[in-house]
């Protein structure tokens, strides 16, 4: 008989994996709810930026907060470079670029384009952990990035826009930034690490908020919208995401995200009102088997 892995073990890997599909169902109404908040072209609401650094405000106080009731030690000065890098990639880069794709695609076209955001996780963890990926892994990579590609040049009747440059650009961030948080989750507890990140980000997006806060009035969806991402997106997800990478481990809990564009797709049906087409559903579903493939392909320390 094989031997068993260790009771503590399995038992970390199993509450790693529910609190990561917890996040990934947090996470995946960030696109409906944003694009909610920021409107579009034809009725726009609250102001990408405004939307991008004030919920980071928002979460910011409430971190700020949370962090003093809890008398949590200041973190260690190694660990402030990857604090750093999770608040430049989580806090402002993928907010920002994904609210001003929003304003312009609805949230299933996103939902489809940041489907490859497990890939890109397990490719920029195995640059930062330096390991080794074979070429199956890179091969699927790249099928993945070009069937979003493909996706999105279909959808511009020709040739990807800006919005589809403005979302790859979100994906990056987010990875670089998941990667940079889950370095530090293996030190201090998981929601220490996401609200010391808001509050390293504090003193920028503080003052932004009010310079940027909108001038026209929006509706109250939109508000609903904006709460959403302050209080679940920026917040309370993180506090599941991150404790999810630092027991499952980033390569594997990563794959949970394959869930987040179906659940996003499914959420802009009620939410926004918008139709899941059978050629959208199909270019996830090619996503999905892609990234399906790749998380599985073997990934080696150097």
């Amino acid at each position: 008989m094989p031997a068993r892995a260790p009771a503590s073990t399995e038992r970390d890997t199993t509450q790693g994996m529910l609190l990561g599909a917890l996040g990934v169902v947090i996470f995946a109404a960030t696109l409906p709810m944003t694009r909610l908040a920021v409107g579009d072209q034809g009725a726009p609401q609250l102001p990408p930026g405004f939307v991008t650094v004030g919920r980071a405000a928002v979460a910011g106080l409430l971190s700020l907060a949370y962090l003093a009731l809890q008398r949590a030690p200041t973190p260690a000065r190694r660990h402030w470079p990857a604090l750093l890098v999770s608040a430049l990639g989580t806090v402002l880069g993928f907010p920002l670029f994904l609210a001003l794709a929003l304003r312009q695609v609805e949230a299933m076209h996103a939902a489809v384009i940041t489907g490859v955001l497990p890939l890109a996780t397990a490719a920029v963890a195995a640059a930062v952990l330096r390991q080794r990926a074979s070429p199956g892994f890179w091969l699927c990579a790249l099928l993945g990035c070009g069937l979003v590609v493909g996706y999105a040049a279909w959808q511009g009747s020709g040739a990807p826009g800006l919005p589809d440059l403005l979302l790859l650009l979100a994906v990056l961030s987010a990875a670089v930034g998941y990667v940079g948080g889950a370095q530090v989750a293996l030190a201090l507890p998981a929601p220490q690490v996401i609200c010391w990140v808001l509050v390293l980000s504090l003193p920028a997006v503080l003052p932004l908020a009010w310079w940027l806060r909108p001038a026209q009035p929006a509706s109250l969806a939109a508000w609903g919208g904006f709460v959403y991402v302050s209080l679940f997106s920026m917040w309370l997800g993180f506090f599941a995401w991150y404790r999810a990478l630092a027991l499952g481990g980033v390569m594997r809990v990563s794959q949970v995200q394959l869930l987040q564009p179906f659940v996003a797709l499914l959420l802009a049906v009620p939410l926004l009102g918008e139709r899941l087409d059978a050629a959208t559903l199909a270019f996830a579903l090619a996503v999905l088997a892609v990234v399906f493939v790749g998380r599985r392909m073997p990934v080696h320390a150097r």
